[in-house]
């Protein structure tokens, strides 16, 4: 349903209003493709933005991949050497791996949407 406003609006038009539909009613300028170019190499750049991150952080971890285990084996030798009774008490504090997989679906999915709302 369209406002009875605007419809009034529309049919009230002056000398300045048929000025300016006058002068913006000309033909397209022709450019030889330049805007259809300029577009398409600005779409490039988005994706490239929108890629690159993502795949540095990919590489990033594959890196750490390593690093990070010795560094899990050196925690779980000083665990092993801790009393029992400060490692069941920190342990029974951690949350289980299902629920670390679902955090990180989550976020996951949060970043994904909030990039979609971006656009």
């Amino acid at each position: 349903m369209a406002s009875k406003i605007v419809n009034m609006v529309e049919r009230m038009k002056d000398g300045q209003d048929r000025l300016l539909e006058a002068m913006f009613a000309s033909k397209p300028i022709a450019d030889d493709g330049f805007s259809a170019l300029v577009v398409r190499r600005i779409r490039r750049k988005l994706l490239l933005r929108r890629l690159t991150l993502p795949i540095a952080a990919l590489i990033g971890g594959l890196l750490a991949f390593k690093p990070v285990g010795g560094l899990l084996s050196i925690a779980l030798r000083v665990l092993e050497q801790l009393p029992g009774e400060f490692v069941a008490a920190t342990v029974a504090g951690l949350p289980t791996l299902q629920t670390v997989v679902t955090g990180g679906l989550i976020l996951a999915a949060a970043v994904l949407s909030l990039s979609m709302l971006e656009d």
